[in-house]
């Protein structure tokens, strides 16, 4: 489910507080990211480039950003896609620190938030010249930002990861890169496809396993976008947009995750969720699923899978599909 957003009054008067101390140390590091009439994108004067975020708004951004800020894990997706190493990330979703398929190349960028949101006075200590703001929506942190460095919000209400990487393209004088990165994903997906033959068509479920139980991944998220790419049909109500990031089920419907094939994972192979699959393969309601008698079932990496996404866990969940899928 979605976590909730940043926070307490009190929150808010300690971050300001220390926001306003910051910047009267750091004032170079704090800017304003007021935008002007121009079109998205469009070059202008002093070395800025000015991009319409998700939002709408008009944002004006150093032509070629070398201090990039990531409050997302889509945003870290993107930047590295690329080639981009941003200088702060906030920890993604169920993890300490970037999602576990990100964590070799995400090794020494700080940590300076959380799903919840960031912390205030560590993004100002990372000397950001752009803040990629993921699908950040609390308009005080968001006014709080602004004045440390030009912020963009990269996510807009569809989540899609590939007209997020386009946008954060624009904003980090990568747009190039961004057109070439999808149409290298587009390739590769129709080669899947057609190397799936008679399997293209299948039911595919995906599902998220943790100490509270199991969760599906409806419509509207990553997962469901890449698995559409590739025409894959969904059980039950994975056809179906959820109300929230997953949909928990119970055990005694455990059924409800069954499919041609499945894919399933942990957040993280280590800590609370270690070992947590082995618990949910030896429940007679597990074994008596399909996919699992068929031999149809495997275990993903869910901070890739069942998680925000992006560009570069986009391609290599083709990669899993075809290691699991193309005999």
């Amino acid at each position: 489910m979605m976590a909730p957003r940043l926070s307490t009054p009190a929150t808010r008067r300690t971050a300001a507080a220390a926001l306003a101390v910051a910047c009267g140390l750091v004032l170079s590091a704090c800017g304003s990211s007021d935008g002007d009439s121009s079109s998205g994108g469009s070059a202008g004067k002093g070395g800025t480039t000015t991009v319409t975020d998700a939002t709408g708004a008009k944002v004006k951004v150093p032509a070629a950003p070398r201090r990039v800020l990531a409050l997302s894990e889509m945003d870290l997706d993107s930047a590295l896609a690329l080639g981009v190493k941003p200088v702060g990330l906030t920890a993604g979703r169920g993890q300490k620190g970037a999602p576990e398929y990100l964590s070799a190349q995400a090794k020494g960028i700080p940590v300076v938030g959380a799903v919840t949101g960031p912390d205030i006075e560590k993004v100002v200590q990372a000397k950001p010249d752009v803040i990629l703001a993921g699908q950040l929506a609390d308009e005080q942190v968001l006014a709080q930002l602004r004045k440390i460095a030009p912020t963009l919000v990269t996510i807009d209400d569809s989540k899609s990861w590939k007209k997020s990487l386009e946008l954060t393209g624009q904003a980090l004088g990568k747009a190039n890169e961004a057109k070439k990165f999808l149409a290298d994903y587009d390739a590769k997906a129709a080669a899947l496809k057609k190397d799936l033959g008679a399997q293209a068509g299948a039911t595919v479920s995906v599902a998220r396993y943790s100490a509270k139980g199991t969760a599906v991944m409806q419509q509207g998220v990553f997962i469901s976008d890449v698995l559409n790419d590739l025409g894959f049909k969904r059980p039950g109500i994975q056809n179906q947009k959820g109300e929230g990031h997953s949909t928990p089920i119970s055990d005694e419907n455990l059924k409800e995750i069954d499919g041609d094939w499945l894919f399933i994972g942990t957040l993280s192979s280590t800590g609370s969720d270690a070992g947590l699959l082995d618990q949910l393969a030896k429940k007679p309601a597990y074994q008596q699923l399909n996919a699992v008698r068929e031999k149809h079932a495997t275990v993903i990496d869910g901070s890739k899978w069942t998680s925000l996404g992006g560009a570069k866990a986009a391609v290599s969940v083709l990669d899993d599909i075809r290691k699991a899928m193309v005999k």
